[in-house]
């Protein structure tokens, strides 16, 4: 019996990982063409043993792509594929915005050391896998009617891949690559800081190009005072706080990346006084309900950061983050924050949210903002891609 949608309204989808979309029949299909052994021999067999049903550390999670990666990286034909489908299953899902972000290098076999998944090297290089991606969403935008925009990650554990991520961010920036992100093994110390992520983020800020960053996930608060910028004043004004030698690294981090949205960010709740500068800033806090709950992240003895943000009118969105993993639609995750007492007036205030916090261009914006005023039977506000609702 198929389950009755939480929210069958138009959605927006900020934050969900390409390789962590993939359909396990493609997995199997290029397993059997490439000659590669699975765990398994059917989709329902792989999603089980790929998939989670309880609570994994995030780096139990991070594990998981062991099982799967080696099968679609390198492989031109499969990178495109994914891609492509990756846009059929959100059209299915209701999603009319999404912007999706990937690893060029970790699906590279060529220009990149080390070669990721243990692969022979061979003539793909990240550049082309970010050509092949936008080919395939591109394609999939045409033919399913969703507007869908790339974020390309810096991966935590290879700050020597940052500064190809930053130009690749900057050369195909006209062919769906609207952003950066930091992601990966949070719980590594001090990986905000490598200097490879921060010289980066420093030429992402200089060439505006738009910023994201995990953090706050598995990491404590002072991940995201890592991380955090102070927006209120714009990023380069001397109205800015600078920091202080005499306090403590993390400290004087505040705003080395200078992010405009939190990755899940969770953690910056345990933090009042950063929770309420960054809630001032209008932060916008990118969450993964189900995520959050398998892995670790979230303890369900307490109050989700969900509930907060609602109460406290925030800026935030609802993502799928890993479906493939976690085994999940958008539908699972607005079912979860349902059952905590979310309405539907506050999921169409979520998802205005999430179109203003989008990293479309302003035009594009207004666009999409009309779009979903329209389908929510709401005027549109004097200023729609103004200050969250």
């Amino acid at each position: 019996m198929t389950q009755t949608p939480a929210f069958d309204k138009p959605k927006v989808e900020l934050h969900v990982h390409l390789d962590g979309s993939i359909r396990p029949e493609t997995i199997l299909y290029y397993g059997r063409q490439r000659g590669i052994t699975l765990p398994a021999d059917t989709a329902q067999e792989l999603q089980n043993i790929i998939g989670m049903d309880k609570p994994l550390t995030l780096p139990g999670f991070l594990e998981k792509f062991n099982y799967f990666m080696p099968v679609i990286a390198g492989c031109r034909e499969a990178i495109k594929r994914i891609a492509y489908e990756f846009v059929e299953m959100k059209a299915k899902e209701g999603v009319v915005y999404v912007e999706v972000r990937y690893s060029p290098h970790l699906l590279a076999n060529a220009k990149v050391q080390p070669i990721p998944w243990n692969q022979a090297e061979g003539d793909l290089t990240p550049d082309e896998v970010v050509s092949l991606v936008n080919q395939g969403l591109q394609e999939g935008e045409r033919d399913f009617k969703v507007k869908v925009r790339s974020i390309l990650c810096c991966m935590r554990h290879e700050p020597n891949w940052s500064l190809d991520v930053v130009e690749l961010c900057k050369k195909y920036r006209q062919e769906t690559v609207v952003g950066i992100d930091l992601a990966g093994d949070e719980t590594i110390q001090g990986s905000s800081l490598f200097p490879g992520h921060m010289k980066a983020y420093e030429e992402a800020v200089k060439n505006r190009i738009h910023r994201t960053v995990h953090a706050g996930e598995a990491g404590s608060a002072e991940v995201v005072k890592e991380v955090a910028a102070t927006w209120a004043a714009g990023p380069f004004s001397p109205l800015r706080p600078r920091p202080s030698p005499g306090l403590p690294t993390s400290l004087q981090a505040v705003d080395k990346l200078k992010t405009e949205r939190l990755g899940h960010g969770y953690h910056t709740l345990d933090d009042e006084l950063l929770y309420d500068r960054l809630k001032k800033q209008n932060m916008h806090f990118e969450i993964c309900p189900w995520s959050s709950y398998l892995t670790g992240s979230w303890n369900p003895d307490t109050d989700h950061p969900v509930v907060r943000l609602k109460n406290d009118g925030a800026n935030y969105s609802i993502n799928t983050d890993d479906p493939l993993i976690f085994k999940s639609t958008m539908n699972t995750d607005y079912q979860m924050i349902k059952q905590m007492g979310l309405t539907e007036e506050e999921f169409k205030r979520l998802n205005i949210n999430a179109a203003k916090s989008s990293f479309l261009p302003e035009d594009e914006k207004r666009e999409l903002l009309g779009q979903l005023y329209k389908a929510y039977g709401m005027p549109p506000p004097a200023s729609a891609a103004g200050q969250h609702l």
